[in-house]
């Protein structure tokens, strides 16, 4: 059985990984910057891949939330941006 744990990971290829702790395989979500986003980042690019993750997990939180009793979404207007 898969550990409930993730763990977010910088890769050796310099990636940022979402995985679950008890795993060697795939990553669940993987996030590169690029070299100039990492220049204007200054360095701090882990701390916003952990936002970005963050805020994903939420999202997908509010999405299981929205569905009715057979699992389907909730038809509601989206605004893309």
């Amino acid at each position: 059985m898969s550990s409930p744990f993730l763990e977010i990971v910088e890769l050796a290829n310099g990636k940022v990984a979402l995985r679950r702790s008890d795993e060697e395989g795939e990553p669940l979500l993987v996030i590169e910057f690029s070299d100039d986003a990492r220049e204007y980042l200054q360095g701090n690019y882990i701390e916003v891949a952990k936002v970005m993750i963050s805020a994903g997990m939420q999202m997908a939180g509010q999405m299981m939330d929205d569905e009715d009793e057979d699992g389907e979404l909730i038809p509601e207007d989206r605004v893309l941006h």
